[in-house]
């Protein structure tokens, strides 16, 4: 199976070492020993997740060491693939029928059950438990946070967007990687020149254009410009931040910064890391959850040491942070505000002492991640391969690192607002839309 982002996101692996990273998951739901199917408020402590490994195994052993050290509490399992899961999770949280822990992405999807009144505020909980939420990254809360207020703990793993580069091209043009912006766009005649797309890119899918206006709008304007359309401001897409980030992205498609055909060309296959490791590409902005399937299928192209990576650089007068990053800052647990005073005693006790616990960091290392916790960087000098640890460092430091760790957009905004933004991407993308008329189209359904 093809390691994509959709995939990614609903099993949510990273994909650093392994190629099969994102194993398919069967179909649901399945429940583990002494638990039910379906478990619902009301039968105990309960907690539902998704199939596919090796995040499944990781979390049934969470759940196993909670039970084995609490005989008389007991957390029951019930385990769905994606999409059964999407689907469930939400007709049972609002019929008051859903799980004690309820596992999610963050950001737009938690919003919506903040604002419902379906999960509990964690704030003060964490205000009592500060030697935990210090030992997670602090960039990891901003999509647990609604209003000022925490109401999910950030678990599992972080994967940031990436500037992916083949060392060779750019030793056929004699340069060096950008360093800005300015960079960028000088580079662009120059690969073209030697017959190498200056950029891979996956334009198909959309939600691979949406990366570069993500680091755009931030290294332009800051992080503050998303936040403000994130939180429903009036007429927030209208910056002048963010229309010209929007007319810097124009410019770049217009200069043929992107392989040609790329609006035709789907990420699901893979195509477009292929066009980076066989050298028809220079560079590509991608998840890290790549890395693993350029690996496995690029010959020697990580193996050799080819592959090069940086955070995406400066804007020339930007206001950003070029330490901020863009993508999946962590995955992410609520508690039901519907369980009963003892169920939500127990899912507490689970979150502080099984899901960042020191087994839980060194499992998700092993298998190519980086948890979203300050502790992993002491299990990478376990990791032999100098490629594999020089990669995982880099991610380590760069979610670490990262003044805000922003969501990536259509999994931070609602689900309306999210289709509209990727229909409106394509259209600029390809030209036949202006900043001003992206900027009014999203400016019609934001808050929506």
């Amino acid at each position: 199976m093809a390691t994509s982002r959709r995939t990614f996101l609903g099993l949510v692996g990273g994909g650093a070492l392994a190629a099969g990273l994102a194993a398919c998951g069967s179909s649901g739901p399945k429940t583990t020993p002494g638990s039910t199917t379906g478990a619902a408020a009301g039968t105990g402590t309960t907690y539902w997740y998704l199939t596919g490994q090796p995040q499944e195994a990781i979390r049934d052993a969470q759940a196993k060491r909670f039970n084995d050290a609490n005989s008389g509490s007991q957390i029951k399992t019930t385990k769905f693939q994606n999409d059964a899961f999407k689907a469930k999770i939400k007709t049972a949280i609002g019929a008051g029928q859903g799980p004690t822990l309820i596992w999610g992405w963050g950001g737009g999807g938690l919003k919506a059950y903040v604002d419902a009144g379906q999960v509990e505020d964690l704030t003060d909980w964490f205000g009592q438990n500060g030697d935990l939420k210090n030992s997670i990254f602090p960039s990891a809360f901003g999509a647990a946070t609604v209003g000022g207020k925490i109401y999910a703990m950030p678990v599992e793993t972080v994967t940031p967007i990436v500037l992916f580069y083949d060392k060779r091209s750019f030793e056929k043009i004699g340069a060096e990687p950008p360093q800005s912006w300015g960079d960028i766009m000088d580079l662009v005649p120059k690969f073209n020149d030697k017959g190498i797309a200056p950029f891979s890119l996956g334009g198909q899918s959309r939600w691979t254009n949406m990366m570069w206006l993500e680091f755009l709008f931030d290294r332009i304007g800051g992080s503050e410009v998303f936040q403000s359309i994130y939180e429903g401001k009036k007429d927030g897409w209208s910056d002048p931040s963010a229309l010209k980030a929007l007319d810097e992205m124009q410019k770049l498609i217009k200069a043929n910064g992107f392989i040609k055909g790329f609006s035709s060309i789907t990420a699901d296959s893979n195509a477009d890391q292929a066009l980076l490791y066989t050298g028809k590409a220079a560079m590509m902005l991608h998840g890290a959850w790549t890395y693993g399937n350029m690996k496995a299928s690029g010959k020697d192209f990580v193996t050799g040491g080819h592959l090069g990576y940086m955070n995406f650089p400066p804007v020339d007068g930007g206001k950003g942070d070029p330490t901020d990053t863009v993508g999946n800052p962590g995955q992410y647990l609520s508690i039901s505000s519907k369980a009963s005073q003892a169920d939500k005693d127990n899912a507490k006790k689970f979150l502080a002492n099984n899901t960042l616990d020191d087994a839980s960091i060194d499992a998700w290392v092993k298998s190519g991640n980086i948890a979203v916790a300050k502790s992993s960087k002491d299990k990478l000098s376990s990791i032999t391969d100098k490629n594999d640890a020089a990669w995982l460092n880099f991610v380590y430091d760069t979610s670490a690192n990262a003044k805000t760790f922003a969501q990536s957009w259509d999994q931070a905004l609602s689900p309306t607002q999210a289709e509209t933004l990727l229909d409106n991407i394509a259209k600029l993308f390809q030209l036949s839309i202006s900043p001003q008329q992206f900027a009014d189209n999203m400016n019609a359904v934001i808050g929506q």
